[in-house]
């Protein structure tokens, strides 16, 4: 099971170094469950990412989001679990309040990443 976002802040706030925090995020990933091959499909596939992830949201009647997600990458799997932790089982407005890029930053990630890391495989929209 993944941590809560502010779990994650915390623990990071532990690691002296970048080298520690892309280890932390690797383990992060590792943990993700699998995601069943037959759901890795061009229609699942994330646009505009340099490595290859998926992911299938779906809302429940109460309208939280459920997102399973994984990628081929070691350290993408890691931000996937990054944002699973801050959205999984949340809805649209709880998501919204949710200040990722902040939270990227107060995990020492955004230094080492891509401006738009955090953000470039949202799997919706939220109008």
């Amino acid at each position: 099971m993944t941590p809560s976002l502010t779990d994650l802040i915390e623990n990071f706030s532990l690691l002296d170094d970048w080298e520690a925090r892309y280890q932390y995020l690797i383990d992060l990933g590792k943990d993700l469950p699998p995601m069943a091959e037959a759901l890795k499909t061009e229609d699942t596939l994330v646009r505009g990412c340099t490595s290859r992830v998926w992911m299938v949201t779906r809302q429940d009647q109460s309208g939280r989001y459920h997102i399973i997600a994984d990628s081929d990458a070691h350290i993408v799997r890691g931000l996937v679990a990054v944002l699973l932790s801050a959205y999984q089982d949340k809805t649209a407005e709880e998501i919204k309040s949710i200040d990722i890029e902040e939270s990227f930053n107060r995990m020492g990630l955004s230094d080492n990443l891509s401006p738009t890391a955090a953000t470039d495989f949202l799997p919706w929209s939220l109008g």
